[in-house]
């Protein structure tokens, strides 16, 4: 993930609220909500500490954001399609 959004992994479990941080780690969340069986708790914590209403609110705003940009859908295929393989 913090390779394809040419970031450094610490930012991604970082407190930094800005988009170019915030929208990768949000993207990572969705798709470990996608990919794995691990519950929006455990997923939080891995993202250093994070609340399951966090990770609940990153799903829902990647789903409206991949509904609304033809770029975030694109990253969404690209990402499971690397991520599955």
């Amino acid at each position: 993930m913090a390779e394809y959004y040419k970031i450094k992994v610490a930012d991604l479990l970082s407190k930094r609220r800005s988009r170019s941080v915030a929208r990768p780690r949000q993207m990572a969340m969705a798709l470990a909500k996608e990919l794995t069986n691990h519950s929006l708790p455990e997923i939080g914590d891995a993202f250093g500490g994070r609340d399951h209403t966090t990770v609940l609110h990153a799903c829902r705003k990647i789903e409206q954001l991949r509904e609304e940009s033809h770029d975030i859908k694109e990253d969404f295929s690209n990402l499971i399609r690397t991520l599955s393989s």
